[in-house]
């Protein structure tokens, strides 16, 4: 390792020309022009065959374009050559859903899950399969693990509320629509909710 005089880390110059593609491939990405990001991870996964980032950009490429095959292809390589890639596992799971193979994404998004909790595309993809699944029991336990280090994201709050109402946990449901509402008033859905939650547990039986 290399440092100057300030102690800090010098990059040489392959290191440097591989992040600079990656950032380049990424910003050509989120403009959506896909043939220049293509070329700039290709290079990249080219310039540092060791690092998953640049097939994981390829993949999402891919996504972007339709081409299941090819991003499915892309997210694999990343996965064997890094078991730990929360992105690939995300990415693979997205190729499952365009498939409108639910099972398949669900599981690849709790393995995203395993390695990146925080991962909010992975939880609302995992919300999502779950619905057309019409499992949920593994999904309430991530949402409210990520509401624990995120009490602020009313998203999450609101899903997590739309399955407990799903799970008969009435009062449950109740509190998170409530405390969705105080942080934003202006979300119709959750007051929708709230009145039904609220209507059911005014059907309940009275107990002593």
């Amino acid at each position: 390792m290399k440092l100057d005089a300030e102690g800090f880390e010098i990059e040489d110059g392959v290191d440097l020309h591989y992040r600079v593609l990656k950032e380049l491939g990424d910003c050509y990405a989120t403009l959506g022009r896909h043939g220049e990001a293509w070329r700039c991870y290709r290079q990249a996964a080219e310039l540092s065959p060791e690092q998953s980032a640049p097939l994981v950009g390829l993949g999402v490429v891919a996504l972007q374009q339709g081409r299941l095959d090819s991003a499915a292809s892309a997210f694999d390589d990343a996965r064997r050559l890094n078991p730990a890639c929360a992105e690939a596992y995300s990415g693979l799971a997205m190729v499952c859903q365009q498939r409108r193979d639910f099972a398949g994404a669900f599981d690849f998004y709790l393995q995203c899950l395993q390695f990146n909790s925080d991962n909010l595309v992975a939880l609302l993809g995992l919300f999502q399969a779950s619905c057309q699944m019409g499992t949920f029991g593994k999904i309430i336990h991530y949402l409210e693990r990520y509401l624990d280090r995120h009490p602020g994201d009313t998203s999450v709050l609101f899903c997590l509320a739309s399955l407990y109402a799903r799970e008969g946990q009435l009062l449950r449901a109740q509190d998170a629509l409530l405390t969705v509402l105080a942080l934003d008033p202006d979300k119709p859905d959750a007051q929708k909710l709230l009145d039904d939650v609220t209507y059911r547990l005014r059907q309940q039986p009275m107990t002593a």
